[in-house]
């Protein structure tokens, strides 16, 4: 279903914008005004990310969005319950992006069970590989979400085919080592990269970590399919305000 809502986005636009939360940053009312605004704005896909204490594959900005909002009391439940009242309320597919320590303790299968019970249309879960992911698998397959792996530039062209294998819905590309927020070089290494991650798999592709203004945007135009802004989305609010959000994101088209 989110594989073949791209492919039909991707009939009217050239690139897909995804945006990125950190659920409970800097409120939950804020949240709900930011994914308004982004919606507003026209973007495709919204990353829903529920706080965990240790963001191994984030950067400095979205690492300390997870520990304010850990730090107001947010709950997985809390999570689950927001993600009901956005998709309700906004004609776009969510996703959740957590890691596997939230899975484990909720219990795996009733948490991808409640996450489809409200909505959610797939998930990204950084720290758990297919291999280990046997319960995680079946479970999204049984309640048809979109389990999205991630490619980085380290993954052998090999490793990118079993991915593939185990993906739906669009494969994220990272777009350099190390964690998001960091500067990444919009080069022909980054095409040479996103062609290996083209030949490997025949799901969309989305390219994230680094991803910051019209320049990059163009760029990634008709080499991948999806431009993800993560940090510089939380950047732009912490130092503008909601009110940022539409400008910004119409700028980038």
């Amino acid at each position: 279903m989110l594989k073949s809502y791209i492919e039909q986005r991707l009939r009217d636009k050239n690139i897909l914008l995804m945006t990125h939360i950190v659920i409970g940053y800097p409120s939950f009312d804020a949240s709900y005004k930011i994914i308004e605004a982004m919606v507003t704005a026209g973007v495709d896909l919204i990353e829903l990310q529920i706080p965990f204490s240790e963001p191994i594959a984030d950067g400095p900005v979205i690492l300390r969005a997870n520990q304010e909002s850990l730090a107001a009391g947010t709950r997985v439940a809390d999570c689950i319950a927001f993600a009901g009242k956005v998709t309700r309320t906004f004609d776009v597919p969510f996703l959740f992006m957590t890691y596997y320590n939230i899975l484990f303790k909720y219990g795996v299968d009733r948490f991808v069970a409640d996450s489809a019970d409200r909505g959610i249309q797939g998930m990204i879960v950084p720290d758990l590989p297919p291999e280990e992911g046997s319960e995680y698998l079946t479970a999204m397959n049984r309640h048809s979400l979109s389990p999205v792996y991630i490619y980085t530039p380290m993954t052998s062209d090999t490793r990118m085919k079993k991915l593939a294998e185990y993906g739906r819905g669009f494969m994220y590309c990272v777009a350099r080592k190390g964690v998001t927020g960091k500067d990444t070089d919009f080069s022909d290494t980054l095409d040479q990269y996103l062609a290996r991650c083209r030949k490997a798999s025949d799901l969309p592709l989305a390219l994230g970590f680094g991803v910051k203004n019209r320049d990059d945007i163009s760029f990634l135009t008709g080499k991948a399919d999806i431009a993800v802004i993560g940090t510089e989305m939380i950047r732009l609010i912490d130092n503008s305000g909601v009110d940022a959000i539409i400008p910004f994101i119409r700028e980038l088209r």
